[in-house]
């Protein structure tokens, strides 16, 4: 496996790769960012992680200073995975002093959701993603499903910047008691932990509730707010949209978005659910 750093030794390492897969995270790697790599792996055969913690999608107050950086432990993963290559890169060497800010920005999906409450976090994305795809060059590019939105933004920007790139969404992975794997549960104590699983709780009870009939989404939404408040979360969100455009949704009458963002203490986690898909069908 070999790691660079600089974006000239990135782009002589991957100019030996006549298809290339990368996988972009921020690190902190878990089970589910190795998933990628193991799908990345059937659409390319060789594939790339870059590891960056990038500030430019992180608001004032969040968590960029305390975001977790297991460097060492991120290169054991993903020699492990079979990972070819790894782009680790300084913020000095993504964004040089005095380089001009470039924004991409796609304000019908960015508006809404993670972006109306963490404004200039998807222009962070955008920026950073239009970069790793510029350096790598890569002909597929995986992400997960539990960043839906950022999967969405992504697919569309690279549709509309006819960049050739493939976007292969990957399932979300999840605890064996229904929590979504993410970096940022490290941070949850035992106790958090345990009321953070109302989350993934309240999505599939609200999955169960359109599957016994109940469509309209106040209906659905009521009964994952009841569900997040008993728990005593922090509801940043809970919202029933189109998959296709992040729209509200009043009634599910085909595939419809279930989103939810809440904070635990201080830990803010997202997670969704794809529900609907059969009633459109005909199933």
């Amino acid at each position: 496996m070999q790691v660079v750093r600089t974006i000239a030794e990135c782009r002589r390492a991957c100019a030996a790769y006549p298809r290339l897969a990368l996988v972009p995270t921020m690190g902190a790697l878990h089970a589910g960012h190795l998933s990628l790599v193991e799908l990345a792996r059937k659409h390319a055969p060789a594939v790339a992680v870059s590891i960056f913690v990038n500030p430019t999608q992180f608001g004032p107050g969040e968590d960029l200073a305390r975001y977790p950086r297991p460097i060492e432990q991120d290169l054991r993963h993903c020699e492990a995975a079979g990972v070819d290559l790894v782009f680790h890169p300084t913020v000095q060497e993504m964004y040089p002093p005095n380089q001009p800010d470039i924004v991409i920005d796609l304000p019908a999906l960015t508006g809404v959701l993670e972006g109306k409450h963490r404004p200039g976090h998807f222009k962070g994305v955008c920026q950073v993603v239009g970069k790793l795809f510029h350096i790598l060059q890569p002909a597929v590019a995986v992400f997960g499903q539990k960043d839906y939105q950022q999967l969405l933004i992504i697919a569309a920007m690279v549709e509309a910047l006819n960049w050739p790139v493939q976007i292969v969404p990957a399932p979300t992975v999840r605890e064996p008691d229904g929590l979504a794997q993410s970096s940022r549960n490290q941070y949850l104590s035992d106790a958090e932990r345990k009321r953070a699983l109302a989350i993934s709780r309240a999505l599939m009870l609200a999955e169960q509730q359109v599957r016994q009939g109940i469509t309209q989404t106040n209906r659905l939404v009521a009964t994952m707010q009841r569900v997040l408040l008993d728990q005593h979360l922090h509801i940043d969100y809970v919202a029933a949209v189109d998959p296709a455009t992040l729209r509200p949704v009043e009634v599910v009458t085909g595939p419809t978005l279930l989103a939810i963002a809440a904070r635990v203490g201080s830990v803010r986690l997202i997670d969704n659910i794809l529900v609907g898909s059969d009633i459109g069908a005909g199933g």
